[in-house]
């Protein structure tokens, strides 16, 4: 049986990109966006979408923001109830280029295949720190023991370009998420290492755009290392 891939695609306000978001991915998969109570012409935009490629085109609204965790939850969610093997990940915002779905749909079989940002345009170096930091940090977190500071060494550990195995998708579909913006990314990988996965990375092109990163949602990321670090040390040890 020929395998089934879902791209799932949250947006918020992305009138500007979302057709050709959109369009560049529905040439190579099924597409779901979530479109996460955009006050903009992304729903009417998503309308005309929809008209035009049917059923390969699936709108998930919601009527209030909640972000990209729900808005990547629900459409793992759809992708599982309608038995797809495999879901993609990623920007509605053109930083990831639709193009590069081929080497995700081709890449040998893992249940977590992260698009490292090898290549980058435009990305301020206080990104390009944060992004490291990050993967040092998730590294030790995800490490077998508090003396193993290099973990399954991962290289992009948030990176949201990114292709998730039936089994791994279906992990994070059904689970109780902490995080709460970019911290998915974070947690998304916590939940899918925890189920002893296999995991592999692939080099993309990353293009930066407009970001609604900002201190606050570096304070939640942080927030959520933290709690992986507790949890480590066994000083918050539920999930």
């Amino acid at each position: 049986m020929k395998e089934r891939f879902l791209t799932v695609i949250p947006a918020y306000n992305e009138e500007s990109t979302i057709t050709e978001v959109v369009e560049g991915a529905i040439k190579y998969t099924d597409v779901c966006v979530v479109d996460d109570a955009s006050k903009d012409k992304t729903p009417e935009i998503l309308g005309v979408l929809r008209e035009k490629y049917g059923e390969k085109l699936f709108i998930i609204r919601h009527e209030k923001n909640t972000h990209i965790p729900k808005g990547i939850q629900d459409g793992m969610k759809y992708a599982l109830a309608n038995n797809y093997h495999y879901v993609i990940t990623m920007d509605a915002g053109m930083s990831h280029d639709p193009e590069m779905l081929p080497g995700f749909m081709s890449h040998p079989p893992c249940d977590l295949l992260i698009g490292k940002r090898d290549l980058v345009e435009g990305v301020p170096l206080y990104r390009k720190v944060i992004s490291f930091l990050a993967a040092k940090v998730m590294n030790y977190c995800l490490s077998s023991g508090i003396w193993d500071l290099t973990g399954p060494g991962i290289k992009d550990c948030t990176s949201g370009f990114r292709r998730y195995s039936h089994r791994a998708f279906s992990t994070v579909a059904q689970a109780e998420l902490e995080s709460i913006s970019f911290d998915f990314h974070m947690e998304a990988l916590y939940l899918v290492h925890s189920q002893e996965a296999t995991i592999d990375e692939f080099g993309i092109l990353y293009k930066f755009s407009n970001s609604s990163f900002n201190q606050r949602v570096l304070k939640q990321a942080i927030d959520y290392a933290m709690k992986l670090l507790k949890r480590k040390f066994g000083i918050n040890p539920s999930r």
